[in-house]
């Protein structure tokens, strides 16, 4: 199992106006999803908290009730564009499906991106869950589970061979000889696969970074096995440290092709031909599958594991556990309803609040989200009353309430024991569910020195540790 390093790694996952359905009707609150002058600021001041990671999830389906009639918001990659010019030293990362996009458009923006922000650009992975995203982009319902992920790890290696079609210094611009671009430094990407056919080369240069960071947050089977086989970073939802070294192992293995899939190792799901084994593969299968060589370089051996937590922060134990009250008193119980109902793949709306929660239907949205929210009722005995409280507060990560002093434990804790290798930031509210935390936690974890007094690189692969990749050569 790898080691904890030696000092955390921190993401902030960027809610205008907080995570808690409750938190932006408080007096004190702030924030507004459509307010750049806002998210300049908070990014600024993640930055002055020394954040590895400003974090832009992304959702591509209009209010609903089971989003507690939330909407607005701005399309990520544009706002990681006006970040990039106002931020000098965080990560930017921005959540793009692989569903509803091509592989040469992503891969241009994103190079462009990289370039813009000096080598500070993640890209968030996913395979989107919801059949009405479907429906906006003329579809009826979304392909099965398994071959969503196929595709996208189709989809990824052919935005990575692009990148790749570009050496580094080919856009020479050299006014003595004349050359604008070396062209023996570009090359055609001629790839041809399942579900893609790109001929390339990009017409962006080589980003900065040599690829940006590929993050990815899959707790299924299909979705570990792809997190294994091509992310740097994992997003991921455990509530306990003995759930949370369960994932690495499966995480480990699944990074070198030895996780069981369908009852074969990844590897050999991968030599079958099915939808499962082309997803399923680790990090030395992956660049047998996308014919590049340099597939697996600047990865390591298992991708850096940032669970999400959300704290409530008070200046005393008692002021915590007195704001997350006063935060629930308000909760809206049938919201939560509609929030499990649709993760739960089934309606709950008829079901006896006050009874055990059911099972889940065949179907499910959110894998590790359910399960997490399962065996948390299951072993606390909590009712689906309790459990739709619980989840209308934090769709489905975990809640840790006290003071600084006390965050700091919870942290440590996870961290010393390699359950995470740092944190994905979810405030309850804002400004104080960002704010409190750079104020009063931070100064905590350095004190332990378990976080940095300062950025060392210019680069997002330099604040994870991550070895900048050589360009392939499929």
């Amino acid at each position: 199992m790898n080691q904890p390093r030696k000092q955390m790694h921190m993401g902030y996952f960027h809610l205008p106006v907080g995570r808690h359905p409750a938190a932006w009707r408080r007096d004190e609150a702030r924030g507004h999803p459509e307010d750049l002058a806002w998210a300049v600021e908070v990014a600024r001041k993640a930055e002055a908290g020394l954040f590895d990671i400003f974090f832009l999830a992304d959702n591509l389906v209009g209010p609903t009730p089971e989003g507690n009639g939330r909407g607005g918001g701005f399309e990520p990659l544009t706002l990681l564009g006006a970040l990039a010019a106002t931020t000098s030293s965080i990560g930017l990362a921005a959540t793009v499906s692989t569903s509803f996009s091509e592989p040469f458009n992503v891969a241009r923006m994103l190079a462009s991106l990289d370039h813009l922000s000096g080598g500070r650009v993640a890209w968030n992975v996913v395979t989107s869950q919801a059949d009405r995203a479907a429906q906006n982009f003329g579809q009826e319902a979304l392909p099965e589970h398994d071959e969503r992920y196929a595709r996208a790890a189709e989809f990824v290696a052919v935005v990575k061979g692009l990148w790749d079609t570009w050496d580094d210094g080919a856009l020479r611009l050299d006014k003595t000889s004349g050359v604008y671009v070396d062209l023996a430094g570009v090359r055609e990407l001629n790839h041809r696969g399942p579900y893609y056919a790109v001929r390339g080369p990009l017409n962006v240069s080589r980003p900065p970074q040599g690829r940006p960071v590929i993050i990815q947050a899959g707790a299924s089977e299909a979705g570990i096995a792809l997190a294994g086989r091509i992310a740097e970073v994992a997003f991921t939802a455990q509530d306990t440290v003995e759930d949370g070294l369960a994932y690495r192992r499966q995480l480990e293995a699944a990074a070198s092709g030895r996780t069981v899939f369908d009852g074969a190792t990844l590897d050999q799901a991968a030599s079958d031909g099915t939808a499962s084994g082309r997803a399923a593969s680790g990090r030395a299968a992956a660049a047998r599958v996308s014919s590049d060589p340099a597939a697996i370089d600047g990865a390591p051996a298992c991708p850096l594991i940032l669970p999400g937590i959300m704290p409530i922060i008070g200046r005393t134990p008692r002021e915590a556990r007195e704001k997350f009250a006063a935060l629930q008193a308000r909760t809206d119980v049938a919201a939560g309803i509609r929030q499990l109902s649709g993760r739960w793949g089934r309606d709950l709306s008829d079901c006896d609040l006050d009874g055990p929660v059911p099972e889940p239907g065949p179907r499910v949205h959110g894998v590790s989200r359910v399960r997490m929210l399962l065996n948390k009722a299951r072993s606390e005995n909590y009712t689906l009353r309790d459990l739709a409280t619980l989840a209308a507060a934090s769709y489905g990560h975990r809640i840790v309430v006290g003071s600084p002093e006390e965050i700091a434990d919870d942290l440590e804790h996870w961290f010393r024991a390699g359950a995470a290798d740092g944190f994905n930031l979810i405030p309850a509210g804002m400004p104080d569910g960002l704010y409190d935390f750079v104020d009063l936690v931070v100064p905590e974890l350095q004190r332990r020195d378990l976080y940095r007094t300062r950025y060392e690189s210019g680069t997002l692969r330099g604040h994870l540790g991550l070895p900048r990749p050589a360009p392939g050569r499929g």
